[in-house]
């Protein structure tokens, strides 16, 4: 008997379980072995805790559980240069200076890739369809037609803010409410009145389906990271939610995309009555399998999910540290009632309320940050301007949360000032700066830098100037225990806003 015959009889009595197991432990070795000569490549950059082959999987098993101080660590010890964080499945390039952060935002995408980033990190691909990575052309409509449709959006925004307000804080007296529950259906219902029009943003079911995908696929996210690369795909597609959901959606969302283009193949393209929304944007520059009922309803629960996280995440900072501090009240109060009374609200108006603006800078700047930000994927060798040289298929970013407790950046960078930047901005030639929609490689890196800042980072933070403006006007706002803001809660190197506290409203009797 040959070799190979003697092998493949062996092979044949194994079992099911134990050819799996002997698949993984090879896919595991494979693993190790491209990981290890992936990180050799990356020896002159300084490793933040041990750097062998197997050691370092203690400094991995360690930023899961102490992210924060981890990279903080990295950033006191490292400033001004690049150190390298052990992560499960690979090593991971962090930036501290100005200029180097400088360097990614300068850089083309055909050297350093947001997407590639996002497809390492989250398994984009798998979490939520393969289009949404190849072919985003969503995020253009995001950046360019949503930003330039804003001001035309206000009053709608402002209807069904103040109509979900009636529905979820009805009462005269005090009552106290689930705070990020009620954010996150305020947001759902504002955001959702522009991209798929009433009565759809009010639906019970659509905002449920909706708010549930944009939690699922961040904690999937996040469950992601503990598993080895070549495990990512197929636990990414176990847990994705991204089919069941888009089932349900197409119940709601279907009837509606197949009336336009009723609509439109009977009228032309500018048919009578053609809503002004977020789907008839993706609708007019859909081509090909874009325009299938599926594609359109998979690329609107994707930007829901953008918009429903971060946005919701923004606003819990913002009433979290306006509960805990109600001295600034009242002087909030006077500014909205001037620029109102002026400006009506629009987004003229929400370029007026400096003060405002530097409230929700500042609760991101102290609350909001997770410790690792601005990633990139080295598409190609990429080499930064200090020299340091970083190979090709590396994940690169920058640190967030230490940046925005800097004192060399910030005066008691610990304390909260909620009208901080509009002091900044009293200064000379300094009245255009410190807006909280303004990267800044310096001092700050909430929406990241360069061609990939956050592009619907306008729409958000005129959505959040918004909703707060009307719950300031018309609500008292506290915490049961005054001065207080519930603690953050982190996972790993990803901080999210406090799930269990609640929020005590009351409608002013003058609002």
């Amino acid at each position: 008997m040959s070799l190979l015959e003697s092998l493949q009889e062996k092979v044949s009595r194994m079992t099911p379980a134990t050819l799996f197991a002997m698949a993984s432990a090879f896919f595991l070795l494979l693993n190790f072995f491209n990981a290890y000569r992936r990180a050799r490549r990356l020896d002159a950059i300084p490793a933040l805790g041990p750097s062998g082959m197997l050691t370092s999987y203690f400094g991995a098993f360690r930023l899961l559980r102490e992210g924060r101080a981890m990279i903080q660590e990295g950033y006191d010890k490292y400033y001004g240069s690049a150190f390298r964080i052990p992560m499960l499945n690979h090593w991971q390039v962090v930036v501290s200076s100005p200029e180097m952060i400088n360097d990614i935002r300068k850089a083309s995408t055909e050297e350093l890739s947001f997407m590639g980033a996002i497809q390492e990190l989250m398994q984009i691909e798998d979490l939520m369809g393969k289009v949404i990575h190849t072919d985003p052309y969503h995020v253009d409509v995001v950046k360019n037609t949503l930003t330039r449709n804003i001001a035309s959006q206000f009053t709608n925004i402002q209807e069904e803010v103040m109509s979900t307000f009636e529905d979820e804080l009805p009462k005269n007296d005090w009552i106290k409410v689930q705070a990020t529950d009620f954010i996150r259906k305020v947001v759902c219902r504002a955001s959702n009145r522009v991209f798929v029009g009433a009565p759809l943003c009010r639906n019970p079911d659509w905002m449920d389906l909706n708010i549930k995908f944009a939690k699922d696929i961040f904690f999937s996210s996040l469950l992601l990271n503990v598993f080895p690369g070549f495990m990512k795909p197929t636990v990414a597609k176990w847990l994705s939610p991204a089919s069941r959901t888009i089932r349900r959606a197409v119940k709601h969302l279907g009837p509606v995309i197949q009336e336009r283009w009723d609509k439109e193949e009977e009228y032309g393209g500018e048919w009578p009555g053609k809503p002004n929304d977020f789907l008839s944007w993706l609708m007019a520059q859909a081509r090909g399998y874009q325009r299938s009922v599926e594609d359109l309803t998979l690329r609107v629960i994707s930007v829901n999910f953008a918009a429903i996280h971060t946005t919701s995440m923004a606003m819990a900072y913002t009433l979290y540290a306006l509960a805990a501090h109600p001295e600034y009240l009242q002087p909030l109060r006077e500014e909205l009632e001037s620029v109102v009374s002026d400006y009506g609200w629009n987004k003229a108006a929400m370029q007026k309320v400096r003060k405002l603006d530097s409230f929700l800078k500042e609760s991101e700047r102290l609350l909001g940050s997770g410790a690792l930000g601005v990633n990139r994927l080295t598409v190609k060798d990429f080499t930064f301007s200090d020299g340091t040289f970083v190979p090709a298929g590396t994940i690169i970013g920058a640190t967030p949360h230490a940046v925005h407790h800097d004192e060399t950046k910030y005066t008691n960078p610990y304390e909260f000032d909620g009208f901080r930047f509009a002091s900044m901005r009293e200064e000379e030639g300094e009245g255009i700066k410190h807006q909280m929609t303004t990267p800044d490689e310096k001092n700050w890196l909430l929406f990241g830098t360069g061609h990939h800042a956050c592009p619907g980072r306008f729409f958000a933070v005129n959505e959040i100037k918004l909703i707060v403006g009307l719950l300031v006007l018309n609500y008292d706002i506290k915490f049961e225990n005054e001065g207080v803001i519930p603690p953050n809660q982190w996972f790993s190197i990803n901080n999210v806003p406090n799930q269990s506290a609640e929020i005590m409203f009351r409608k002013r009797s003058k609002a």
